[in-house]
């Protein structure tokens, strides 16, 4: 489920930062944390998929520029029907019923009503005078007292810049106050004096705070405020214990132990094709050239480059990036080995590079192709499609087929420019594909992600033809594509049991997401393929092994020998022969019947029952104009639009069919409803 951080009008990059990296901390690894705007927030179908939605600090006013009317409306009807809602500082202003903001001072006063009263009263602020908009000058470091405080010696302080007292809380039927400011504020409000509230609402409930539990001293590093955050360090821990708590309270499962954001290692780029090796180190000199301390500088990273020499078996000499440094900004340390060389085991000790390559040869019978034979693996890395497609000064030297694999991304990338930090047991990878313009009349670069998504359930479904003992069958894997190339897999407690596609009670869940970033350089596409699936974590929803540990359960009850567990180095030496063989075959004759049929038979929608929204992308006029139940049918073999026939009150088809665009509209396959995205 996702945790989204609104990132929009009236919130400011360093509270968002904060919630982010605050947030991802502690819930991971059973929420993805995310950033949104105001566009995904009202127009996107969000709600179905997540568990919290949080308004950072900032300025309320915006906020309410942006949402009153169908977009509070949105929030409140989702919060009613169950879901959670935090507000810091300004997002606990506007979750209340009436803002009173500097009362009085014409330069500053904010007053009013505001449309999601899930607190019934009024945040009265500033509770602590100083306040100036854009700058830390009012800030300070407040303690509270926490209504569940074991014993007063427990001091807990939180950053404060601007927020308010919820007046009266105490009074309100459904609210609890969770902690009080100790120190008398400089507004009028009962004794109380109530800085974190929880207030139940519907079937959801709802956070707000006047403090910023949520604002880690670590990262804060203005000098001018040593003082304050000095303080703040003092008493982290007692920040953490109780936030951690009022998280609980509120309903969401939290981690044991908080962890930080792992900080970068480095890069190791091997190969096992002749020359390519030299020819890349060739064409970064000539074309873009390294420089002092060989650095090679690309459009968004720099790479400091080392060479490795044979009996290299360390990586003494480069160290981690810096516990607090930026990781979209650090160095990025890349060694490269010889060719036909690999790093010794115990620099990779979750990703066996030497089994992989094994594997891939094995498989090719010693002829390998191209797609996955130059790989670069990081165990922490920030993103492996950023750093290829975002480089397109190298982007422009790399070979077909380059791969790039992370056991761990810090700064993942998804649809809509979401960001997350993969848990452990993801395998993901990015790898360069490269198409001649005059090809995409023959074959259609819009095909590559439906390509892609069934390259991988076929390498799910054949594992036995990479697992030790012979005989040991995976075609019978629940793994599915979901349209356009989402992977969806059985949930382990509905094997052997009736599938559904309901929204209540959903069987499938998403494995697997793909993005494919598409640039043109030089006469030709270099595509960049997004893969990662879920091999062995546990949350955010299931994976892979967790499926298969379920299965082998009921073997061992049938008397069977279990099955061997997915590795990522097999599974993926198995994608990428099996890809490899199909992207081959796609160059010559395109998506064809054959891809068509194997596709279909690995999608969930055959005759699925769907509403199209109004508003949807469709080819034939670009919008229905009303809304439609229909049929889908099946997949147009020339742009891969979606294809779904109208059907009447008794399911019959009326003659009217609509085509959907992939890129232009969004599925929630569970309520059976196509709906526009909104760029």
């Amino acid at each position: 489920m996702n945790v989204l951080v609104y990132s929009g009008a009236g919130s400011t990059a360093d509270s968002v930062k904060h919630c982010l990296e605050t947030l991802r901390r502690f819930l991971s690894p059973y929420y993805a944390v995310t950033s949104v705007d105001a566009k995904v927030l009202k127009y996107e179908p969000w709600q179905s998929k997540t568990s919290l939605l949080v308004f950072p600090g900032g300025a309320d006013l915006p906020m309410c520029r942006e949402f009153n009317g169908e977009g509070n409306k949105i929030i409140k009807d989702w919060v009613r029907a169950g879901g959670k809602y935090i507000g810091f500082c300004a997002g606990g202003y506007y979750g209340s019923s009436r803002c009173e903001f500097e009362v009085g001072n014409p330069q500053m006063e904010v007053s009013g009503p505001r449309e999601l009263k899930f607190f019934p009263g009024i945040a009265r602020g500033c509770a602590y005078k100083g306040f100036v908009y854009d700058s830390e000058i009012g800030s300070k470091a407040v303690e509270l007292t926490p209504r569940d405080q074991l014993s007063p010696s427990e001091r807990i302080f939180n950053y404060y810049n601007g927020g308010a007292v919820f007046v009266n809380a105490e009074d309100y039927e459904n609210t609890e106050i969770l902690a009080s400011y100790k120190i008398p504020v400089d507004v009028a409000c009962d004794s109380n004096r109530a800085a974190v509230i929880l207030c139940k609402v519907g079937k959801g409930a709802v956070l707000l705070s006047g403090t910023h539990p949520e604002f880690t001293p670590e990262l804060m590093r203005d000098e001018n405020y040593a003082s304050i955050i000095e303080t703040l360090r003092k008493f982290d821990h007692t920040r953490i214990r109780f936030f951690k708590k009022w998280l609980t309270k509120l309903g969401l499962k939290v981690n044991d132990e908080a962890t930080s954001r792992p900080r970068l290692t480095p890069l190791l780029l091997t190969s096992m094709k002749a020359g390519v090796i030299p020819k890349l180190i060739q064409d970064w000199q000539s074309k873009i050239g390294f420089e002092q301390n060989n650095l090679l500088r690309g459009n968004n990273d720099t790479f400091r480059i080392h060479e490795a020499g044979k009996e290299y078996t360390n990586l003494s000499h480069l160290s981690k990036q810096e516990e607090f440094e930026d990781p979209d900004t650090a160095i990025k340390e890349l060694e490269i080995f010889p060719e036909y060389e690999v790093a010794d085991r115990k620099l990779t000790p979750y990703f066996n590079l030497q089994l992989y390559y094994s594997v891939l040869s094995h498989l090719s019978g010693g002829d390998v192709g191209d797609l996955g034979t130059t790989l670069v693996y990081g165990e922490v890395v920030t993103s492996t499609s950023t750093m290829i497609d975002k480089n397109i000064n190298i982007l422009k030297c790399l070979p077909h087929g380059y791969t790039m694999v992370g056991t761990t991304q810090v700064s993942g990338r998804g649809r809509g420019g979401n960001i997350w930090v993969n848990p452990p047991g993801v395998l993901a990878f990015s790898q360069v594909l490269k198409l001649p313009l005059q090809a995409a009349s023959t074959s259609p670069i819009v095909f590559i992600q439906y390509l892609v998504s069934l390259a991988m359930v076929e390498a799910v479904l054949n594992y036995g033809n990479v697992v030790s003992e012979s005989g040991q069958d995976y075609s019978f894997i629940p793994v599915r594509i979901k349209w356009p190339n989402d992977i969806y897999l059985l949930k382990p407690e509905f094997f052997g049991k009736e599938e559904t596609l309901n929204e209540a009670d959903p069987a499938y869940v998403k494995v697997c997401g793909i993005l494919i970033n598409t640039n043109i350089l030089d006469g030709q596409y270099y595509l960049v393929s997004g893969t990662g699936i879920n091999v062995s974590n546990s949350a955010p929803t299931t994976s892979l092994n967790l499926l298969l540990e379920k299965i082998n359960q009921i073997r061992s009850q049938q008397d069977l020998k279990p099955l061997e567990l997915f590795s990522t180095e097999k599974l993926l030496a198995n994608y990428m022969y099996i890809f490899d063989k199909m992207f081959t075959k796609f160059r010559s004759t395109g998506f064809d019947q054959e891809f068509l049929d194997l596709y279909y038979k690995r999608w969930l929608h055959s005759g699925q029952v769907v509403t199209i929204d109004s508003n949807s992308h469709v080819h034939q006029n670009n919008s229905l104009g009303r809304k439609v139940r229909a049929k889908i049918t099946g997949i147009t073999n020339d742009w891969g639009m979606l294809v779904a026939e109208e059907i009447d009150w008794q399911n019959c088809l009326t003659g009217s069919k609509f085509e959907l665009q992939p890129d232009g509209n969004s599925f929630d396959m569970f309520k059976g409803l196509i709906s526009r995205k909104k760029s």
